[in-house]
């Protein structure tokens, strides 16, 4: 930051610059060639806006491609993972598609960032964990503003005023409006919040050096402007007092100054010691405020050290009202520690019910505090709650990546990004804001090690497990705090006038300052209405609810009254809903949940959304709605579930909810692979949705599966947690189907390794055992070392159980592992003995898969036309059960064949049928491993351009699906490729 304190003359010639200055920092962005911003591709100080080097616009659709655009320039330079992405569009709601939506943005940008940047490849570029835009500093109007600034800061030291002042009119004349303006992105926000105060920063500080030489007058305007724009900003409101009064203007300096005040006073709040000294100095007409042109310039001042500290804060509210006493106590306890040596950290929790202004209340106490105590930076991050708890492995990477660490070198492990992390704040005077914690052991590996650092933690539960840690509970309002606060949104006269009504408007939402806030909000958008008419709406507790909703805020106390005026029927659904925490519920849920019939169940949920206790989020793949709760509702229907059902209502609920999804997933697997196929099941409940409901959504089974994935993950969590363990594995290995096509390793592994501690709690060896064949699976399909240690188990539980699927799906695994392991007898012996088995349980999948492995074996042994029979009969195997996706895998290990061989046009014809099915089932792994191959074989035989366009869709499309040896191998050959094409056809010097 910028700060002015004396004088300095200003001859003629500087005036004539200052207004040039002045005149360029108006917002006008139609600047010529050669001014600051000649040169700039990516302007994000205004709404977003692209243009190539011939100054051509490109247009960006609004929406997801922007919010994605934008977010690569503000990470330029460094890798920014899909996840990151992901949550700039979605926030915490993202949809099953989501890394494919972003992968589609990305593929258009890159259409419409054609011919800009660097000619190898475009400006984005894929870069595995995400993607990576590259620019140069001068392509981006917020680095080019930065350095403005940072020209301005050292012309100020070499004691170059009016260079100062040409440098910062040249940064604001970049700005087009509030950055980032029309990006919905609540990720983007606090980033464009920030830019918005360098802004006006920047704004200040320019007035402040013109202030210095001389243009008192000429600055009046514009100072007169962002006052009423930033009334409350104290800085502004000194340097019009300073401006009016050399310009001769003392009396309308002093109703400056009066003004602010009384604002202020409104807010509980008085002017800082600056402001009231430089009202005595006027007042007193003291000749240190006046302008002294005769003195001369001050030295250069000496250089300061680079700001690199994280300011992460949301901003604080203006309207900030109340808690006078609890602020007072927590802030003289953390600012009586910060940066004083002591030992311990600082670590405060606030605590309190939803809606009792926690976060407003960590955010307020953290700017109170951060610009004294906390030099070296603030980190903030939304823990998400409960209800969607964020990772600590996440948050310690977005912190380091804001304390200068770059992406690729964070560690993988949570105990050494927690190491990273400590070592990074080690002596370092740093206040860190945890909003929404959802329990002790996902703050524990977030906080410094340091006792320079404090911490204050937000959550709706008592974290006492905390070492160290004070706990503040945040209570509802006193009549006075919230009469106070009604004054401050709606106005100070009209609550003046109706103090009585103002005072049972209080007394009516119990002192909830969200209540409050809902019921001002609503005042001040109809200022026609008196506050006692508003009391009589709240007095009527059948409409309570209605008028306590203003958007999508509904306030929690009052709650009751609605839920007791619904159906028996609508009250005893909503509380069996918040059994099953899931992200959205389709209508059959709430049918199996109530054992009910389908439409007596829509009738219900309507009931509920009437009653705005539930809200409409979207629709199912059959038209039917999908409802969502809000998380207070949630909250208030699981008390309620706890106190009104027994525990078997509540099982035998989830029974029913889990044995849904299990029956519609199993019959999604069924149309995958023909039947049911090289997956076992266990004899938990199914509780089938109705035949329309199957046969609209399962039309595309994997795209069900992919919909209802984060439903369907959850549903394995919230069967272990009933007890219901045979349901909970069946559930997660019928998944496999999704999560081997779309590359889900992550909800793989935790699917199963919760369903797995339910089974082995519970005894259930069979259970035990399918799990531990699936996660060999997985382990084999990652390159992992541990397959065996897997697998071995679950084999000799399946063949002491007499289970011949299950020893026929283990004996393949093992095989498997022998053949990684180059043992090919063993592996030969385990892979005929599981082909005996598969066909005694009459699996023709499984005996395909085994026919691949046999024929893969013979083939390297030198046995072709027997690999060859092998796979042909594979391929009538599949045929004769329709499986189209084995037989997609068949074709590939056929084509793959047929290369080696060198029969490469043969091969590119069954690469074409291949890639046909891949896509219509939706099997990206496929996709990918078929694209690279028909691209390796399009080269072979010469066809250059083609080769190159397959392996670049391999590579943009298919990414994530390959492995990291394959994606090196794409590269290389599309290098080649590229390579050909350039020496055939050579660029025209």
């Amino acid at each position: 930051m910028l700060v002015f304190i004396t004088d300095r003359p200003c001859p003629d010639e500087e005036r004539t610059r200052a207004d040039r200055s002045r005149t360029r920092g108006s917002g006008d962005a139609n600047v010529t060639p050669g001014e600051p911003d000649a040169g700039i591709v990516y302007r994000l100080l205004g709404p977003i806006d692209v243009a190539d080097g011939a100054n051509i616009r490109r247009d960006v659709p609004p929406g997801r491609q922007q919010i994605v655009l934008a977010t690569l320039v503000l990470n330029a330079n460094r890798i920014v993972g899909v996840e990151q992405l992901i949550d700039a569009i979605w926030y915490d709601h993202p949809p099953a598609t989501a890394r494919t939506q972003v992968q589609i943005c990305v593929s258009g940008l890159r259409g419409t960032l054609a011919g800009i940047g660097p000619a190898d490849g475009g400006p984005i570029v894929t870069r595995p964990p995400g993607y990576l835009l590259r620019v140069t500093d001068d392509e981006i109007d917020v680095v080019v503003f930065r350095r403005l600034v940072e020209q301005a800061e050292s012309a100020l030291r070499a004691g170059r005023i009016t260079d100062a002042v040409d440098a910062l009119g040249g940064a604001l004349a970049l700005w087009r409006g509030p950055a980032l303006s029309g990006i919905p992105s609540r990720a983007l926000r606090a980033g464009a919040v920030r830019l918005d105060e360098e802004r006006l920063t920047a704004v200040e500080s320019r007035a402040d050096l013109e202030l210095r030489i001389g243009r008192h007058q000429q600055v009046i305007a514009e100072l007169g402007a962002l006052l009423a724009e930033h009334p409350l900003r104290e800085r502004v409101r000194g340097q019009m007092m300073l401006a009016l009064y050399r310009s001769g203007r003392q009396a309308e300096a002093l109703k400056v100054y009066r003004t602010g005040r009384r604002l202020l006073v409104e807010q509980g709040l008085a002017p800082g010691s600056e402001l009231r000294a430089l009202e005595t100095a006027i007042l007193a007409d003291d000749p240190a405020v006046r302008y002294d042109a005769t003195e001369p310039v001050d030295a250069p001042q000496a250089e300061a050290e680079p700001d690199v500290s994280p300011h992460q804060l949301p901003a604080d509210i203006a309207d900030f009202t109340g808690r006078a006493d609890l602020v007072g106590r927590i802030e003289a306890l953390l600012a009586g520690g910060a940066g004083q040596g002591s030992r311990a950290m600082r670590l405060v929790v606030l605590v309190g019910k939803p809606g009792v202004g926690k976060s407003v209340l960590a955010v307020h106490l953290a700017h109170r505090l951060l610009d004294e105590h906390f030099p070296d930076g603030q980190l903030y991050v939304d823990l998400g709650g409960a209800r969607d708890p964020a990772s600590p492995g996440d948050v310690l990477g977005r912190f380091a990546r804001a304390l200068g660490v770059p992406g690729e070198a964070l560690p993988d492990g949570l105990d050494e990004r927690a190491e990273m992390f400590r070592s990074a704040l080690a002596g370092k005077r740093v206040l860190v804001v945890l909003d929404d914690a959802a329990s002790e052991r996902q703050v524990r590996m977030l906080l410094p090690g340091s006792g320079s650092c404090t911490v204050i933690v937000t959550s709706r539960t008592r974290l006492t497990g905390l070492a160290g840690a004070r706990v503040f509970e945040v209570d509802v309002m006193t009549p006075e705090q919230g009469v106070a606060l009604l004054g401050v949104v709606v106005g100070a006269e009209r609550v003046a006038a109706e103090p009585a009504a103002a005072a049972d408007l209080v007394r009516l939402v119990g002192g909830l300052p969200l209540a409050l806030r809902v019921v001002a909000a609503r005042l001040a958008a109809r200022p026609g209405w008196a506050l006692s008419w508003m009391v009589a709406r709240l007095a009527d507790e059948r409409r309570r609810l209605d008028e306590l909703t203003h958007g999508d805020l509904v306030v929690r106390a009052s709650l009751a009254l609605s839920y007791d005026s619904l159906d028996p029927a609508a009250r005893e659904l909503l509380r069996l809903l918040s059994a099953v925490d899931v992200t959205s519920y389709p209508t059959w849920l709430a049918a199996a949940l109530a054992g009910v019939d389908p439409m007596t169940a829509a009738d219900l949920l309507e009931l509920l959304v009437d009653g705005q206790l539930l809200e409409i989020v979207g629709v199912d793949l059959d038209g039917s709605p999908r409802y969502r709760f809000h998380e207070i509702i949630r909250v208030f229907a699981r008390e309620r579930l706890a106190q009104q059902e027994s525990a078997e209502t509540c099982t035998a609920a989830v029974a029913r909810a889990v044995g849904g999804w299990l029956a519609v997933a199993e019959r999604a697997h069924r149309r995958i692979y023909g039947g049911d196929y090289t997956v076992l099941h266990g004899n938990g409940l199914r509780w089938h949705p109705s035949d329309s409901y199957v046969d609209h959504v399962l039309g595309d089974p994997l795209a069900w599966l992919e919909a209802e994935r984060l439903n369907i993950c959850a549903a394995v969590d919230t069967a272990v947690a009933a007890g219901l363990d045979e349901l909970a594995w069946d559930l997660a290995t019928t998944l496999v189907a999704l999560f081997e096509a779309r590359c889900y390793f992550a909800d793989w592994e935790t699917t199963h390794r919760v369903a797995l501690d339910a089974v082995v709690a519970a005894g259930n060896r069979r259970g035990e055992a399918a799990l531990r064949c699936s996660l060999g699976s997985l382990s084999l399909t990652r390159s992992r070392s541990d397959a065996e240690d897997w697998v071995r188990p679950a084999h000799a539980v399946f063949t002491e159980l007499g289970d011949v699927l299950g020893r026929a799906l283990a004996a393949r695994n093992l095989a498997l592992v022998a053949v990684a392991r180059g043992d090919t007898g063993p592996a030969e012996t385990l892979l005929r003995a599981a082909l005996a088995d598969f066909r005694a349980a009459a699996d023709p999948v499984g005996q395909a898969h085994i026919q691949v492995q046999l024929a893969q074996i013979e083939w390297d042994a030198g046995s072709r036309d027997d690999a060859l029979r092998g796979l042909h009969a594979a391929l009538e195997l599949c045929r004769g059960v329709g499986t189209r996706r084995v037989e997609a895998q068949v074709r590939y290990r056929l084509a793959t064949m047929l290369t080696e061989r060198g029969d490469d046009a043969e091969a590119g014809v069954l690469l074409r049928d291949v890639l046909d099915i891949v896509r219509a089932t939706g099997d990206v792994v496929g996709e990918g491993r078929a694209l690279h191959l028909l691209g390796v074989v399009s080269a072979r035989l010469g066809r250059w351009a083609e080769a190159a366009e397959l392996l670049t869709a391999a590579l943009d499309g298919c990414e994530f699906a390959l492995s990291a040896d394959d994606r090196v191998a794409v590269r290389a050959e599309l290098a080649q490729v590229r390579g050909h094409l350039t020496t055939e056809c050579p660029t025209t010097p």
